[in-house]
């Protein structure tokens, strides 16, 4: 396998990956490289779709995926490792190591997942970081990584695992450096409004409160319809972002002070009509003024 010089955060070469403490790019690994080179160790997670465990690999260690059923789950474990190939080379998004049939492996990102966030800041080793400043960056780097997929080479893309805090923050991992990168991608779906590409992420009916109104049963005084529900585009993640980010900053000293920072813009992201809220590069935008004003 032949390997690429790599310059100081230059990003690899389409179909090659780079771990944190690697100094060159390889190729991504295929079915040879994962049945020769891989050791699967424990088990760290499991979902409907896939079962997650620690792998090593030469020297590093890596998450190992493995879909959980086949018969039903096919297409969106192929939908995600597509998602991951074309979605690599940025920072937003997990980095890919390599596939196999029914197998990928990513790099590990040993916090977990975003919704153990307080459990980490309750950790000795990271209770320093559990300040506003920290929770601000985590906060941005939610928003930059919506900005990324709104604005992705591949089309405007949605998570449609969001219909509440819990599985919205699950879909995101915590880096070491306390960044956020996006994890599961077998729900991404895109949109295009000027092409009329609009979409419905599931069928069945869901609570107020967390998700956009136009998620909701329109019709409150008929008999729930799944297939009578409303089709929508991206700005039903422009929606979510006021709850996600409050539940980031948290309570720590100085949170209430961004919150009133960001206040106006998050009530422009929770305007009724979906039309009159801002698109992520807007939100984006703010939040870096944001930090450039609090955090310079």
């Amino acid at each position: 396998m032949g390997t690429v010089k790599l310059t100081e955060r230059e990003l690899c070469p389409p179909k090659s990956f780079r771990l944190v403490t690697m100094k060159e790019c390889m190729p991504w690994l295929g079915c040879k490289e994962i049945s020769n080179e891989v050791t699967v160790l424990g088990k760290i997670g499991e979902g409907n779709l896939k079962t997650v465990y620690l792998a090593t690999w030469r020297d590093y260690t890596v998450a190992y995926s493995n879909l959980t059923n086949v018969r039903h789950f096919i297409s969106s474990f192929q939908h995600d490792v597509e998602m991951l190939r074309k979605l690599q080379y940025s920072s937003h998004v997990v980095t890919l190591v390599g596939s196999c049939n029914t197998t990928f492996l990513t790099e590990l990102h040993r916090l977990g997942s975003t919704n153990n966030i307080e459990t980490i800041f309750k950790r000795r080793d990271f209770s320093k970081l559990n300040n506003v400043r920290t929770r601000f960056n985590l906060s941005l780097s939610f928003v930059e990584a919506i900005h990324f997929l709104h604005n992705s080479p591949i089309g405007t893309l949605v998570i449609c695992d969001s219909q509440d805090l819990k599985k919205t923050l699950s879909q995101y991992l915590v880096t070491e450096d306390f960044n956020l990168v996006a994890n599961d991608l077998d729900s991404l779906r895109e949109v295009n409004s000027k092409e009329k590409l609009f979409i419905r992420c599931r069928q069945r009916q869901l609570r107020p409160g967390f998700v956009s109104p136009e998620e909701l049963w329109p019709f409150e005084n008929e008999t729930f319809d799944g297939s009578r529900l409303p089709y929508y585009d991206e700005k039903t993640d422009i929606w979510k972002i006021l709850n996600v980010v409050n539940y980031l900053l948290g309570n720590v000293n100085g949170s209430d002070v961004v919150r009133s920072h960001l206040f106006k813009v998050h009530q422009q992201c929770q305007d009724r009509d979906p039309k009159q809220r801002p698109n992520a590069k807007v939100v984006l935008d703010e939040y870096k003024r944001v930090r450039n004003l609090l955090f310079p």
